[in-house]
């Protein structure tokens, strides 16, 4: 067995090709014996070289098996394509912006690709009927997003989370002058907050998520419990936006540009069963002794 080791795997002598027919004709004490796998080592008798012939020969049918078969996959894998594409549908917007939007704004984009300075950070829920874009016409310039489900704003103790760490890149990086949270109609993760039972699935990631504007919830039950469902939930979408307000003081850089003046939150809503929204600004005062630190102003309503 060891001098089979030290033979090179693929050092065939021509000549043995010649001997091949009379070692197949070789009697049971000179055959390949092979048993089977995991159960004991290969045993040879006889010639090393002429076993070693055969395990070059049979080592080419395995080859074009599997040649064979990824020519198969990859026949199988075109066919499969032949099904409808999702993007065929939006590679005609995305020309289309290019030649509308993009082209006809060449300095603009131009000017973006080199850097950024907008003036609002947009928090806003992740539901696909939210565009904060497009309701406010706000281009890309002047604006950085950050959706996530329920518009939610988690305290500064909660824990890393893509909300804080946009928050971080927005206020230290771009210094932002605007913070806005915008709640709005029909909100499923608001809607999730108001159903939750203490039984529910605590391995539930949207649970985890909602359950930031648990305060939310218990001021709606305070004012409104004894509304209907709906006009509750209609409640909590607004009250969490002051929930999430209140969440980002918790930061201490936001808190500290809020004192400064170099830095406003803003709260907003809106319904898109009437394309109305409603808009104010939290005021904060931390030098305040006695009484409430936070006030609202500029309310105002548009519709």
């Amino acid at each position: 067995m060891a001098s089979f080791l030290r033979t090179p795997l693929f050092s065939v002598d021509l000549s043995i090709s010649s001997r091949i027919d009379d070692s197949l004709r070789m009697s049971a004490s000179s055959s390949l014996r092979v048993r089977r796998p995991g159960t004991a080592d290969l045993k040879v008798s006889g010639s090393v070289k002429r076993n070693t012939c055969l395990i070059v020969q049979a080592s080419k049918e395995p080859l074009e098996l599997t040649r064979e078969l990824r020519e198969k996959q990859k026949t199988t894998f075109e066919e499969k394509n032949d099904e409808l594409d999702p993007f065929e549908e939006l590679k005609p917007r995305f020309l289309n912006f290019k030649k509308r939007v993009y082209l006809e704004n060449l300095d603009h984009y131009q000017n973006l690709a080199e850097g950024q300075a907008p003036k609002f950070m947009v928090i806003a829920c992740a539901d696909s009927r939210v565009c904060p874009s497009k309701h406010f016409g706000v281009s890309s310039r002047r604006s950085i997003y950050c959706p996530n489900v329920a518009n939610l704003v988690p305290p500064f103790q909660h824990g890393a989370s893509e909300v804080n760490a946009g928050l971080e890149f927005a206020v230290n990086s771009l210094q932002v002058a605007n913070i806005l949270v915008v709640g709005h109609s029909r909100c499923g993760g608001i809607r999730a907050l108001m159903s939750m039972k203490r039984d529910d699935d605590t391995r539930s990631f949207i649970r985890d998520w909602v359950s930031i504007g648990k305060t939310a919830r218990l001021s709606t039950e305070a004012a409104a419990g004894n509304l209907s469902f709906e006009k509750q939930c209609k409640h909590c979408e607004k009250e969490s936006v002051n929930t999430s307000l209140l969440n980002l003081l918790t930061y201490p850089w936001i808190e500290e540009r809020v004192n400064e003046g170099t830095l406003s939150l803003h709260g907003g809503y809106y319904d898109f069963t009437d394309c109305s929204f409603e808009k104010w600004t939290l005021v904060y005062r931390q030098c305040l002794e006695g009484g409430s630190k936070y006030s609202i102003k500029n309310r105002s309503f548009w519709s």
